[in-house]
């Protein structure tokens, strides 16, 4: 269905087809993501230095306008200082490619500890990893690669911002800019990844490449289980941003793995712009979008989404909802100048599609009901990034993030 937003603009829902409450988190689903792999993940991510669970939020200022129970909002925007949820990905795959690599020329199983002391440093400093990014995903891995030792190469295409790009060069990669979208650029680091023999540390799954994206999801994982461990009672709802898809398919496998059958509704939103979710739904199959792509929410700027994704949200996820770039900015210019008793957030344009996305459903009776929001609905947002961006966020919202914060 299609429906106006209280922003002047309009949205679209689309309903999965092939969406299972009642269906076991099967053999598929365990594939690519499963209990024993984010144990390791979690092990792994909560032992590096500067860990810390990220706040979550309660906005019962935005629940009692969307005429629901409670909405909370994870906050990615600190997490280990890079400014998004990416962290817990490629950082963590870049260590799992490292100490598999190790355990190959050596014979030995590596601690990080070893690592970040250099103990295998003959091994590590042979290593490039490279990669395709809207931003906070090459920087997380190119923070990865700077804090384990090995080389790192980052493509970004034509629309990425300086300043995005000159937050990965601050963590020593090198960056190459590519024409045409972030598809393109994809296709360009995995072509020159084959020529130099260097490897791949995407967020993104395409044929032939599947086993370091279970990696970048199931470090994502950690964010879901934090939020879960945290909230007064489990969510009704999920409203989470796409992309490529891999972030919404580690919220939905921890959620059915941790609730079995009472899992909470997972709901897709996808940039007006960039919809390949929506475009998937509709038909059933994956299936991509074309052109520049040019939504302002520059993190989910896909065409294409992530095969592993599909294996997991297929059954999982309940819907999907379109998010146009002026409702994202608005509700940047809301969480800044928030209503009372809710806390000032600082948000980057990635972060507010989900709550830019159950704020129009809310607002629109049929969507409601489609999605079953009532006053009971207990609704869960990720805020995966804050000024990642920071001249854009002031931009955007008419005074810097500082000032935001210092006026929470």
């Amino acid at each position: 269905m299609k429906y106006d937003t209280p922003f002047g603009t309009s949205a679209e829902l689309i309903l999965n087809p092939h969406f299972d409450a009642a269906a076991d988190y099967g053999a598929t689903q365990q594939a690519v993501l499963n209990d024993a792999a984010f144990d390791t993940a979690r092990a792994t991510i909560s032992a590096w230095p500067g860990y810390a669970p990220t706040p979550l939020h309660a906005l019962p200022g935005l629940a009692a306008e969307a005429g629901v129970a409670a909405i909370h909002y994870k906050d990615e925007s600190a997490r280990f200082g890079l400014g998004s949820f990416k962290a817990l990905g490629g950082a963590y795959a870049v260590l799992r490619l490292l100490v598999r690599t190790i355990a190959e020329e050596k014979g030995v199983e590596a601690t990080v500890a070893e690592i970040l002391a250099g103990a295998h440093d003959d091994v590590v400093n042979g290593i490039t990893v490279c990669c395709a990014t809207d931003g906070n995903h090459g920087r997380s891995v190119a923070w990865g690669a700077q804090t384990f030792g090995c080389h790192c190469v980052i493509f970004i295409h034509a629309t990425v911002s300086d300043g995005r790009k000159q937050a990965i060069e601050a963590y020593g990669a090198e960056v190459r800019r590519c024409a045409g979208n972030y598809d393109d650029s994809v296709r360009e680091a995995d072509r020159t990844a084959r020529e130099e023999g260097w490897t791949v540390v995407s967020d993104t799954s395409y044929p032939g490449y599947t086993e370091i994206p279970k990696d970048v999801m199931q470090g994502y994982e950690l964010m879901a289980a934090e939020a879960a461990e945290a909230l007064p009672r489990p969510p009704t709802h999920v409203f989470i941003q796409t992309g490529v898809g891999g972030v919404a398919a580690a919220v939905a496998a921890q959620f059915r793995r941790r609730y079995g059958t009472q899992a909470p509704k997972v709901i897709l939103a996808d940039p007006e712009k960039s919809a390949c979710w929506l475009e998937t739904l509709r038909h059933g199959e994956p299936t991509p979008v074309h052109g520049d792509l040019d939504t302002l929410m520059a993190g989910l700027a896909c065409g294409e989404i992530s095969l592993l994704a599909w294996d997991v949200l297929k059954p999982l996820a309940f819907a999907a909802v379109s998010v146009a770039d002026d409702d994202a900015v608005a509700l940047m210019r809301r969480l800044a100048d928030p209503h009372p008793g809710d806390p000032a957030i600082v948000a980057g344009e990635s972060a507010v599609a989900g709550l830019s996305a159950l704020m129009a459903a809310a607002a629109h009776a049929p969507a409601r009901t489609a999605l079953g929001l009532d006053e009971t609905a207990r609704v869960l947002v990720f805020g995966t990034e804050g000024d990642t961006d920071p001249a854009l966020y002031t931009e955007l919202v008419g005074r810097p993030a500082d000032a935001v914060r210092g006026a929470a």
